[in-house]
C-alpha cells in the first residue's frame, strides 16, 4: 500500500507529504492519530493548530 501512494504523489507534479499527527483527548485521555496528505509548504502550518 505504501508504494502505491508514495508513486502517486510523486506522479501528481507537485511535491506532497502525508502527515500523522498525534492528538490527546481531553475529556478520556486516550490517543488518537489524525493523518492527511497535504502538500509539502503546508507541513508546517499542519502541525502548528491544534
Amino acid at each position: 500500500m505504501a508504494k502505491k501512494v508514495v508513486a502517486t504523489l510523486q506522479s501528481a507534479g507537485k511535491d506532497f507529504t502525508k502527515v500523522i499527527k498525534m492528538m490527546k483527548s481531553p475529556k478520556s485521555g486516550a490517543y488518537s492519530f489524525k493523518e492527511e496528505i497535504i502538500s509539502t509548504d503546508r507541513v508546517k502550518e499542519f502541525f502548528a493548530k491544534k
